[in-house]
């Protein structure tokens, strides 16, 4: 029989953003690793220039969990969706993934730019991105979440 694994949270984001908000991310972050882990797990990391980091929405409580089809962020002209359409804390696991872009690896500190995550977050697993892994083929969506981001990665103050 296989042993679970316990998950442990690897990292813990420094800096960037301090609230949670719908819009307007980006900017500097740090992904700070656990200091007992050794230099080498980060070796070769810099040769990429973006990643993919899996998270906790460490400010959600089980109770925002919503297990049910509703219009996202509450826009009627967007149609009522189930939770694995939607992208936030109201998940199950209340778990992430962003592919911020890797700016330096200074000794244990992962230097990076658009993460959408907070400032205390908890890091659950980093890796490089690595575009053969991506979607393959053509993408669809409908058109709503492309509505709905058009200012998600715009800075504070620009039009």
């Amino acid at each position: 029989m296989a042993q679970s694994l316990e998950i442990m949270s690897i990292g813990t984001v420094i800096g960037g953003r301090f609230e949670p908000t719908d819009d307007h991310w980006g900017g500097p972050a740090i992904i700070r690793l656990n200091p007992d882990f050794p230099a080498e797990v980060v070796q070769g990391l810099e040769e990429f220039s973006h990643l993919l980091v899996v998270w906790q929405f460490h400010k959600a409580s089980p109770g925002d969990v919503a297990l049910h089809a509703r219009s996202p962020r509450n826009n009627p002209a967007w149609p009522p969706t189930g939770t694995f359409v939607h992208r936030n804390h109201r998940r199950p696991n209340q778990l992430a993934q962003s592919f911020p872009r890797l700016v330096k690896v200074d000794g244990l500190d992962l230097h990076v730019t658009d993460l959408d995550a907070i400032d205390g977050t908890p890091v659950y697993d980093v890796a490089p991105y690595f575009q053969e892994m991506g979607p393959r083929g053509e993408v669809r969506a409908p058109s709503w979440p492309a509505e709905m981001l058009a200012d998600y990665w715009r800075s504070r103050g620009l039009a």
